[in-house]
């Protein structure tokens, strides 16, 4: 009803009136409770019947039903939110239950995101904390920090010059064989096929051993259809890699001429392919590994070995190894090889003079501990060396073990 309206009076006789106030019914529409217009006047009629049945306007107290004066639009909303008028819901019951409601669903979707972002970050710091699981994926392995190969000039069964230093640039294969070795004669088939796989970019040198007869060595090659370059390896050649105390024994070199790996017997040929291919750059279904040098190689880091083979130092205190190691490596073998007691066990672990003297020593060095327990470990310095009572012998392969 429009401001300034006549005030008009109800068909009962009493000056009453139940205003339709504007404000009223704007904020029961905003809380979604329709008031028809059509209500907000009640007929005569029709309040002649509400007046046979009481109703709210009549049984309970409110300040918007007023007889003598306007009802304000704050006095409106406080009545209709609180009570129920011509039959309609008023928020005073829909509204805060519905708050409630809507309350309570908000929450639980809050704790069920809230849950989720937790299991979701708990799985990811499992993932994170949990340790990696074992790569069960082939490996290959490389010398860490390799030493480069001794370089040697022969010639080859056609008299032309054989030398590392010619094939430098390119994946070398050393393969120390002769032609009485049984294990040398299966694999010469494979090193022919890698050879004419990766030619450009591979070089394989096979150095005869302990064959006098250098036709007779020829003919085998071209018998077999070798197609890399074959020299005869002297007894220079053969102490520089090591004395090469088994057949076949082949080194593989890297593009810069440095010693990655030896390999002693027969082995599959795929192990061979994997690490050139490796080398030259190219995919391979294995991972690569490194490791220090410690006489597998090359004898003279023998010295870097914190154990040898056939030498059991178990029952020795970490002092007391130390000084074994020391001595081992100071105190030549008196086989002949030439070598220190360490080189020998790795040379040669057959031989029964360094496998003796190493465990004479290691008992020495037991025995002094428990005869003097305050007694200091014997300092390296003070080890004492045994000279070699022997000649050294000419041919370090004396004793090798051959196939």
């Amino acid at each position: 009803m429009a401001n300034g309206a006549p005030h008009q009076s109800l068909p009962t006789g009493a000056q009453k009136i139940a205003w339709y106030n504007s404000a009223v019914s704007l904020a029961l529409h905003s809380g979604q409770v329709g008031i028809p217009a059509a209500l907000a006047r009640l007929s005569g009629k029709r309040l002649a019947k509400l007046n046979h049945h009481p109703t709210d306007l009549e049984s309970k107290t409110c300040t918007v039903v007023n007889f003598d004066r306007r009802a304000s639009s704050t006095e409106s909303i406080i009545c209709v939110l609180s009570t129920k008028t011509w039959g309609t819901y008023t928020p005073s019951t829909l509204i805060p239950q519905k708050s409630r409601t809507s309350k309570f669903s908000r929450i639980l979707i809050f704790l069920f995101f809230f849950a989720l972002t937790l299991a979701f970050s708990s799985s990811a710091y499992c993932q994170e904390a949990a340790p990696p699981a074992p790569d069960s994926s082939p490996v290959i392995r490389f010398v860490r920090n390799p030493d480069q190969a001794p370089d040697f000039k022969v010639d080859d069964l056609d008299g032309k010059p054989l030398s590392l230093s010619a094939a430098r640039g390119k994946v070398i294969l050393l393969n120390f064989w002769a032609t009485w070795c049984g294990p040398c004669r299966a694999e010469i088939p494979d090193l022919i096929e890698l050879q004419k796989k990766y030619g450009d970019r591979l070089q394989i040198i096979g150095l005869d051993v302990d064959d006098d007869d250098a036709a007779e060595v020829k003919k085998f090659v071209e018998k077999n259809g070798i197609n890399y370059p074959v020299g005869i390896a002297t007894n220079e050649i053969r102490v520089q890699y090591g004395g090469v105390a088994a057949l076949p024994t082949s080194f593989v070199l890297d593009s810069e001429g440095r010693v990655v790996q030896k390999h002693e017997g027969l082995r599959n040929p795929l192990l061979y392919e994997i690490e050139i291919r490796s080398l030259i750059g190219l995919p391979i279904p294995a991972r690569v590994e490194t490791f220090e040098d410690t006489g597998e190689i090359f004898l003279k880091h023998a010295d870097r070995a914190s154990t040898l083979p056939g030498v059991d130092m178990s029952k020795l205190t970490p002092e007391q190894k130390q000084v074994a190691l020391h001595r081992f490596n100071a105190e030549g073998c008196t086989c002949g090889c030439q070598f220190t007691l360490a080189q020998c066990r790795i040379y040669d672990r057959n031989c029964p003079i360094s496998k003796a003297r190493t465990t004479k020593i290691m008992a020495e060095i037991a025995g002094h501990a428990a005869a003097s327990p305050e007694h200091k470990a014997e300092s390296p310095k003070d080890a004492p060396v045994a000279p070699a009572q022997d000649k050294p012998n000419s041919n370090p392969t004396q004793h090798a073990d051959t196939p």
